[in-house]
């Protein structure tokens, strides 16, 4: 059986299927790596919203997502920018989210980090900034959920220069009952964080985000970088305090970071582990056998799948991702919250498709033809 496809220059080609998905093996919990993904939420299709209303959420389908996460031993990483955070769902959605979660991961034994924002406010004074952080910091804690500071579009906002950032941290940091995960989310994932860390130089902006983590070394548990800039990166890994780990959020060049080399390597918390899961799962127990061939084997070929799915702009990523759990049988239709399932072109929905189903990453590849089919149609294409 084929599928004809819309190509980028308004024809089709015609694709075969995979008839079989990747196989998936069981395993231990990994010792090498610590391994989160960012997770998608699944809209409620049935509810009467609009892409400016608050967010309707299926409880039950996200987090039976976040169950089949912790089932191949990843952690997940909830909240996040994945989560649609500041762009379909505001932080009253965001907080119900985390308390569900964090309940879950209770029941089932699933570890889970949690985002603090400030998206409860749109801009505001650093005193305002510092008290929504404050408000997001506790609920995470009191979920007994570890904590994600992330990027504040309000910070980057308010703040006039470096000393601004290193006060707010600095005041958090100190105030935090546990280590937390610092995240320096790049412009490409948020165009309102252009400048973060009081510089549009990155060289002056990585010199300040390595200050606040020397200040308060024992406070943080590790970093999350998400620049797309495996160099830079790498750069800043190595001159991190002993102790303060180091994850990749470069959906672009995860698996040469998570190898690493021999001066040291990054663990992950990454969007595109969202969809790759399974075989991302089974390519870190490959990796904690000593198998870094084995492991870019596996994971080297996802790469093609990652870049088109997080191309400019990059933010927009998400609708790939939702996409992808649709085809997979995650979810029962695909709708997102904030209307966001428009964000992204048939020919892009449909590279995608191929390049998943190259991959293996549907567990029914027949179920994830009948649902491509069932869009093709919608938009007018006949087979």
């Amino acid at each position: 059986m084929t599928i004809r496809l819309p190509d980028t220059a308004g024809g089709l080609r015609t694709y075969e299927p995979r008839p079989e998905p990747f196989a998936v093996t069981p395993g231990a919990p990994f010792t090498s790596r610590t391994v989160f993904s960012a997770a998608h939420v699944v809209a409620d299709p049935f509810a009467d919203t609009t892409p400016d209303s608050p967010a309707a959420v299926d409880w039950d389908a996200t987090l039976a997502f976040r169950r089949h996460l912790w089932s191949h031993g990843l952690g997940v990483a909830e909240a996040m920018d994945t989560a649609q955070r500041g762009m379909g769902l505001d932080w009253a959605g965001a907080a119900e989210l985390i308390r569900r979660s964090a309940a879950e991961a209770r029941a089932v034994g699933g570890r889970i980090a949690c985002g603090v924002g400030t998206d409860q406010i749109t801009a505001g004074s650093l005193a305002e900034v510092r008290t929504a952080y404050e408000e997001q910091l506790a609920l995470v804690e009191s979920s007994g959920a570890q904590a994600i500071l992330m990027a504040s579009r309000a910070l980057a906002a308010a703040a006039s220069g470096p000393e601004d950032y290193l006060e707010v941290y600095g005041h958090l940091l100190r105030q935090a009952a546990e280590p937390v995960v610092l995240h320096w989310l790049g412009p490409m994932f948020d165009p309102a964080l252009a400048g973060y860390w009081g510089s549009g130089d990155l060289d002056a902006a990585t010199d300040t985000f390595l200050q606040v983590i020397a200040a308060h070394p024992d406070k943080v548990e590790g970093i999350k970088v998400s620049l797309l800039d495996a160099q830079r990166e790498i750069d800043i890994r190595r001159r991190l305090p002993q102790g303060v780990r180091c994850y990749t959020g470069d959906d672009f060049n995860y698996p040469e970071l998570i190898a690493g080399d021999d001066r040291g390597f990054s663990h992950a918390l990454l969007g595109i582990f969202d969809p790759l899961g399974p075989l991302a799962a089974q390519a870190v127990r490959v990796l904690d056998t000593g198998n870094v061939a084995g492991f870019r084997e596996l994971l080297d070929p996802t790469v093609e799948l990652s870049r088109h799915l997080f191309q400019a702009p990059t933010r927009f990523y998400k609708t790939g991702v939702v996409f992808l759990a649709w085809l997979a049988g995650h979810q029962s239709h695909f709708t997102m919250v904030g209307g966001l399932q428009s964000a992204r072109s048939l020919p892009h929905f449909a590279r995608a498709y191929e390049l998943a189903d190259g991959l293996g990453l549907f567990p029914d590849p027949k179920l994830a033809e009948e649902r491509m089919r069932n869009l093709l149609a919608l938009y007018g294409v006949t087979q």
